[in-house]
């Protein structure tokens, strides 16, 4: 077939270019509003990157393609570079604010228990926050390392299932400090596919953590097997993908909301006054706000002499400082030999405690203060 006279290719090429100047146009229309979303999110404490949302918009995309007879896989990469190219310019219009925002990272996905804490934490907050989840504890403790975050939240202890180790053992690498403390309530739920029924289902699956607080409940369905997975929201999102009736997740009733998936029972940790403890980290201390009841975090190692924890425990008690916590860790490549952690109920920089530790640092051979910030007194509604 011969090529249309010129003329008519020339007209043709021209409504093309219309069309890509009107296409440009849309663009940066669609990228302004974007700038507005990004207020939104900062002013909800909402993380900027909503996979779940980007699924579902892909996936009207795909079928708005095919019956306007589009190859519905060249149109979905079309937009993903749209939405990475939208990702992107909210990112660079928050760096442009005066106010730039803070930083907060976390573990887990969107409707995971940590990020519902830290956006009860950091909600409304003057000048808006940019929450960020990391694939680990690890990888969000880096990421205030590496400047990439102000802040990571991170859980440190459940009063069901204990203490969380791997957060400990991060402290102890001295990296950081912590600047804060959030005491939340836990309220585990099973959930499914909708229409799926208790009977039904044969596989669980949510965070060690999780599992552990819901162990009666296990024992109670010995049909239900425990499948570790990293996150709890993030086992969610994997029912809602694998699409099989017999799997389960235990996470948070959001996490149900945000994945389109039903609660098959509510409430399932084993202890109803399920709380867990999430510590503020960040490279440097924060002033303690004025009226605030302090609370001193410590690690010390002991040298190597009888009595010497009791030792250190009468020193404190001797000047009226209470401990409320006294966790030992084991120390990597010194087989047998422990660190301790302690928080206490006092300024690390009051005279009293300053004194404390002058007393008790002979006893020791490792003594570092993780950091002074304000104790949380008030248990957050459950998530």
């Amino acid at each position: 077939m011969s090529d249309p006279p010129a003329p008519v290719l020339g007209s043709l090429r021209e409504r093309i270019e219309t069309i890509d100047r009107q296409i440009i146009a849309l663009l940066a229309e669609r990228l302004h509003i974007v700038e507005d979303v990004a207020e939104a999110k900062l002013a909800a404490a909402s993380p900027f990157r909503d996979r779940v949302r980007e699924d579902l918009l892909l996936e009207r995309l795909r079928e708005q393609a095919a019956a306007a007879g589009l190859d519905p896989h060249e149109v979905e990469r079309l937009y993903r570079v749209v939405m990475d190219m939208s990702v992107a310019h909210q990112e660079a219009a928050v760096r442009r604010r005066d106010d730039v925002p803070l930083r907060v990272t976390y573990q887990g996905v969107e409707g995971s228990y940590s990020h519902l804490a830290a956006q009860r934490t950091y909600a409304g907050r003057d000048g808006g926050v940019l929450l960020t989840g990391a694939d680990s504890f690890r990888a969000a403790a880096e990421a205030v390392v590496h400047g990439a975050a102000d802040l990571a939240l991170l859980p440190i202890e459940n009063t069901t299932a204990g203490s969380i180790n791997e957060t400990y053992d991060l402290l102890a690498e001295g990296h950081l400090t912590i600047t804060g403390e959030v005491v939340s309530a836990i309220e585990h739920c099973l959930l499914a596919l909708p229409g799926v029924k208790l009977e039904d289902l044969r596989v669980v699956m949510s965070h060690p953590q999780a599992l552990a607080q819901c162990q009666a409940f296990l024992r109670e369905h010995p049909h239900l097997r425990a499948q570790v997975e990293i996150d709890t929201a993030g086992s969610a999102r994997k029912v809602r993908e694998l699409a099989d009736p017999t799997y389960a997740a235990i996470a948070s009733s959001s996490a149900a909301t945000t994945y389109g998936l039903a609660i098959v029972s509510r409430g399932i940790q084993t202890e109803r006054g399920n709380a867990t403890r999430f510590v503020e980290v960040a490279l440097r201390p924060a002033p303690l706000p004025e009226g605030a009841t302090a609370k001193t975090s410590l690690v010390l190692a002991l040298s190597d002499r009888p009595g010497a924890l009791g030792e250190i425990l009468m020193r404190f008690a001797a000047r009226n400082i209470s401990l409320t916590k006294l966790e030992s860790r084991p120390i990597p490549a010194q087989p047998w030999s422990y660190r301790f952690y302690i928080d206490a109920l006092a300024h690390g920089a009051s005279e009293s405690f300053q004194a404390t530790l002058a007393e008790v640092k002979p006893l020791t051979t490792e003594l570092r203060v993780l950091g002074t910030y304000p104790a949380d007194t008030t248990t957050k509604p459950p998530a």
